[in-house]
């Protein structure tokens, strides 16, 4: 048994529902986490909703989860929708009907009971993701004091996330490699969801920051280290250990507050900002797509802020 499957059976448990199913349904449900889902974060999600699912069944006195019916898996997600947007319901139910496809696909249940439920309607044009504005963005990486290592990596690691259109996540993963010369123009490498590798040109700004944070941290010869590191507990210098993503968080919401910045913001904020900053110099929407990886325009919509501007303006309109 490999590191991940070791590693997912002793954080998911097998719920007694699905024992009392049998060993082919309890090795088939630990399957699911092992094999069909490879995203961390999409397993560590799924892992809860199903959790929770196993544990109001039982609460309604189902003993198997041969015995659950369309009407247990209805009632759960009525339940659901008294607590949760409707996005996160959405993501609850997707769970649940994903493990029972793939339990029907192993011969443990001759049907799927989520497959006929539906989730509560959801629609949005506009994400939820706090955005800075050009002027805000720029006094953020101007107040970071680059004299030590740590501000040099926190001020690289933002101006990625902005230039780039990074997630944190495929920030966070990148090697000293992932940073590299083509055409006489530096390039950064990003593995995002799905195992997709994504390459871009570095602007020039963010190029700048790269090169100066390489040399002044003598991490460029370390070519398979982690880009972004912690740092040496009692020291000022930068470790081997990749920066958790809980970190960078709590890195950002520091250097904001030092700013002055009274924006509540986080990771995800920085793609959004670079996406809207882009837009608003004359960008399309479908070059925007590319460089930020997604598979739809629709889904760039979402980080598109440009309206905002246009509301502010109109709301000043209204004068008593």
């Amino acid at each position: 048994m490999n590191d991940v499957a070791m590693g997912i059976r002793s954080s998911v448990a097998v719920p007694a529902l699905v024992t009392h199913a049998g060993e082919r349904a309890g090795i088939r449900f630990l399957e699911f986490f092992a094999a069909a889902i490879r995203n961390p974060n999409t397993r560590r999600a799924y892992a809860y909703a199903v959790g929770d699912f196993m544990a109001w069944c039982a609460q309604a006195g189902v003993t198997s989860i041969t015995a659950v019916q369309p009407l247990h898996v209805a009632a759960w997600i009525e339940l659901q929708t008294q607590t949760l947007s409707a996005p996160s319901v959405k993501q609850h139910l997707a769970a649940v009907r994903h493990l029972f496809d793939w339990l029907v696909t192993g011969q443990v249940l001759p049907h799927n009971p989520a497959s006929s439920v539906r989730g509560p309607s959801h629609s949005t044009r506009k994400g939820k993701t706090t955005v800075l504005n050009a002027t805000e963005a720029r006094q953020l990486l101007d107040s970071i004091d680059v004299s030590t290592p740590i501000g040099l990596r926190d001020r690289a690691l933002i101006a990625l996330m902005v230039f780039s259109f990074a997630r944190v996540g495929a920030a966070l993963a990148m090697r000293v490699e992932d940073v590299y010369m083509q055409n006489r123009r530096l390039w950064v490498r990003l593995r995002e969801k799905g195992g997709k590798r994504h390459e871009m040109p570095c602007h020039h700004t963010l190029e700048a920051y790269l090169h100066v944070y390489l040399e002044g941290t003598d991490i460029a010869a370390d070519l398979e280290g982690p880009l972004f590191r912690t740092v040496r507990r009692g020291t000022s210098h930068l470790s081997d250990t990749p920066l958790p993503q809980a970190n960078a968080y709590a890195m950002v919401r520091r250097r904001a507050i030092a700013a002055g910045i009274g924006t509540k913001i986080g990771n995800h904020t920085f793609r959004a900002t670079g996406i809207t900053a882009y837009l608003k110099s004359g960008g399309t929407l479908e070059n925007a797509a590319i460089m930020a990886n997604h598979a739809s325009t629709r889904t760039t919509q979402l980080y598109d802020r440009r309206s905002d501007d246009i509301t502010f303006d109109e709301v000043e309109r209204i004068r008593l």
